[in-house]
């Protein structure tokens, strides 16, 4: 019973949340308010019976992982996110990370776009959450961890990271990252360690970063950013990407719409057809 208040407190918020609130019908014959277990489990991408057990106070100590999944699922806030994390005996991720905490209105916005590619990044290119279509259309990037987690550190760190934009594109894709990372740690702290790490881990590693990072360009993504995208199963793909930014600039909703004049809605279309595609992870 060492994990007995977890199971309380992950039961209280359960039962809290209403249905409609993450996206779920509310059905009939519901006798008390509040999420089933099995439909907290389904958000969460846990099983069942795994998250029965938590709920229970019992089995093994939940991971990072898990426990950021299931504070998006109950749509936790900052503080509860963070006393579920002590309460489990885990440290208490930096904001920043791969296990960030998502604030509870942009993934509210997020579970309504179920019909276009969206996802949540940090200011760094941490993805954070993405629905369906995002993971067709972008790859799984759920599974990225430490610095490998940030776009920008894959982009000049392993050339498989260039396979979703179309060759001509790359010089212009290096430079608005350089860019928009410089605009990003300008906005944080001076002794940032989780930006100040990327940029010293970066310089030392790709000539390309450290000759455009000397160019000293800074300048934040716009809030539409038309992209030319190479899909493994459908081909080149042209979409309109839209952000909109969290109020202190470290968080983005990103969702792809098709480009005017172009074939690209039905592509977008097939995306639900095709699946997810599939990220290759470099060899070591």
């Amino acid at each position: 019973m060492k994990y007995a208040e977890l199971g309380a407190f992950l039961r209280s918020r359960r039962e809290r949340i209403r249905p409609g609130d993450v996206g779920l019908p509310a059905g009939p014959r519901r006798r008390v308010p509040g999420l089933r277990r099995e439909e907290v489990a389904h958000l969460a991408g846990a099983s069942v019976d795994y998250y029965n057990e938590l709920e229970r106070g019992a089995g093994s100590q939940p991971s990072e992982q898990m426990l950021a999944a299931l504070a998006r699922a109950l749509r936790l806030s900052a503080d509860e996110r963070d006393y579920l994390y002590r309460i489990a005996d885990r440290p208490v991720p930096v904001q920043g990370g791969a296990a960030s905490h998502v604030h509870p209105g942009m993934l509210d916005l997020l579970g309504r776009l179920t019909a276009t590619p969206a996802q949540v990044i940090t200011d760094l290119h941490v993805t954070l959450v993405q629905n369906p279509l995002a993971v067709a259309l972008l790859g799984d990037h759920s599974g990225f961890q430490g610095p490998r987690a940030s776009l920008v550190h894959r982009w000049f760190t392993e050339p498989d990271a260039r396979r979703l934009y179309p060759e001509d594109d790359h010089e212009g894709k290096s430079r608005s990252f350089v860019a928009d990372l410089r605009a990003a740690a300008g906005r944080r702290d001076a002794d940032d360690a989780e930006v100040g790490s990327l940029i010293r881990t970066l310089l030392r590693v790709s000539p390309e970063f450290a000759a455009l990072w000397a160019d000293h360009d800074v300048a934040f993504r716009r809030r539409e950013d038309r992209k030319r995208l190479v899909h493994p199963a459908l081909g080149p793909i042209e979409v309109n990407c839209l952000h909109l930014f969290s109020e202190d600039g470290r968080q983005r909703l990103l969702w792809f719409t098709p480009a005017v004049g172009t074939d690209s809605a039905g592509l977008l279309e097939l995306l639900a057809v095709v699946g997810t595609q599939e990220v290759v992870e470099p060899a070591g």
